[in-house]
Formats: C-alpha cells, sequence, structure tokens
C-alpha cells in the first residue's frame, strides 16, 4: 500500500471522526431533543452510534468519504490505490470497528489501522486522492 499512496496522517484523522461524532450528535439531537442523551447508556447515544455508522458507511459509498472526512479534505479508497466503488457492506463494517476503538490503534507501518485491513482501505489526503484521479484518468 505505502507504494501504491500515501496515508492521511493521524490529527487530520482524528478531526475527521471528531466532526463526524459532532455532527450525528447534532442530528440525534435534533430529532430526540437533549433529554434522550441524559443518563448513561441511553437510546439518544445508541443512535448517535447509529447515525455515525449510517452516515460515514453511506458517505464512503457514494462521495468517497464521510462528511468529517469530507470537510477535512480526507478520502477512502481501495487499499490497492486502484480507484473504484467501495463495498458498502465492507465500509459498514469498517465504521463499526471504528466505533470499538481498538481496531484504529492498531495499525501496520502504512498508517492503515484494522478497520482498514478488514475493508480493505486506506484514507488519503485530497491531494493524494487528485492525483490517484489523474493517474486513473490518463
Amino acid at each position: 500500500m505505502s507504494d501504491v499512496v500515501e496515508t492521511a496522517g493521524w490529527v487530520r484523522r482524528f478531526a475527521a471522526l471528531l466532526v463526524d461524532w459532532v455532527v450525528c450528535w447534532l442530528v440525534v439531537v435534533t430529532f430526540t431533543g437533549t433529554d434522550a442523551l441524559d443518563q448513561g447508556v441511553t437510546t439518544g447515544q445508541v443512535l448517535v452510534y447509529v447515525v455515525y455508522v449510517v452516515e460515514a458507511a453511506a458517505f464512503g459509498w457514494v462521495l468517497g468519504g464521510s462528511f468529517g472526512k469530507i470537510a477535512t479534505g480526507l478520502r477512502t479508497v481501495p487499499a490497492d490505490g486502484r480507484l473504484r466503488p467501495l463495498n458498502p457492506l465492507k465500509l459498514l463494517v469498517r465504521h463499526l470497528l471504528v466505533l470499538l476503538v481498538i481496531p484504529p490503534l492498531v495499525f501496520k507501518p502504512d498508517g492503515r489501522g484494522l478497520h482498514d485491513l478488514a475493508a480493505g482501505t486506506a484514507t488519503v489526503t485530497l491531494p493524494t486522492y487528485r492525483a490517484m484521479l489523474a493517474r486513473a484518468r490518463g
């Protein structure tokens, strides 16, 4: 993988996750109010997890990255560097693994965590993504 594309740094990835989390929290609060998030593990808190997984997988499949990744200039691409649509089921698994916290923290030297390895993906910066697009076009 590292011979094909350079993966994005961890600070930007964390920033993207933070943006995703805040947006998902705001979506849940908009529809359920803050009372649903007040005590322990509540339905509202579980809804934040559900909204995150669905949002990240759907945006990743359609747009190449979650809302947070797009906002921070990152994209999710196939690990082999060949641009093609990502598998939505693999993206669901990828983001479920992100919720477990540990998979993103256990990673290979090329920067891909266990969640990326399971889904066959890599996170790259927008300039890297654009370079991949240019190579694919000609």
